[in-house]
């Protein structure tokens, strides 16, 4: 037990090693770039067809934004892609909407986060495993670093 705090808080710092002659450095970052993320009614509000969603973002690092929905009936389609530095930021920037069409229920909307641009592969289609789709479209992009963060909203 004694053991097991010096060797969690070594794990979850930085580290260096020294090797005769040369030094090896490794870092473990469990910080979240993504701090807010949701529709600007609350995760969980409900929207009717025709009406407009807009999200709250918050990043800690500047980078690259994919917003991506998922219907009810699994379609799933890219919202946007787009450079944002740190800080809050309003989605949709500028003049532009997202305006609800159906199908009505359970609307998923997911940021990822990404280091670098997010590449030509887009997230569009029925997928019967989205996270294998999702580590496709990461490894495309080159991305060193990324995040996938969820909300949720209702149209009826």
């Amino acid at each position: 037990m004694r053991l097991l705090f010096p060797l969690l808080a070594g794990l979850l710092s930085a580290c260096t090693v020294t090797l005769e002659g040369f030094t090896l450095s490794y870092r473990w970052d469990f910080t979240p770039v993504i701090l807010r993320f949701e529709p600007d009614r609350g995760a969980g509000a409900t929207y009717y067809v025709g009406e407009e969603v807009r999200f709250f973002l918050t990043l800690a690092d500047p980078g690259w934004i994919s917003l991506v929905a998922i219907d009810p009936d699994g379609r799933t389609y890219e919202l946007d892609r787009l450079y944002l530095g740190r800080g809050t930021h309003v989605l949709p920037p500028g003049a532009y909407s997202y305006t609800l069409t159906p199908p009505r229920g359970l609307q998923r909307v997911r940021a990822i986060y990404m280091d670098g641009p997010p590449g030509s592969l887009r997230l569009e289609g029925v997928y019967t495993d989205w996270d294998a789709r999702l580590r496709v479209y990461l490894e495309a992009s080159g991305a060193r670093h990324y995040q996938v963060v969820e909300t949720y909203f209702y149209v009826r």
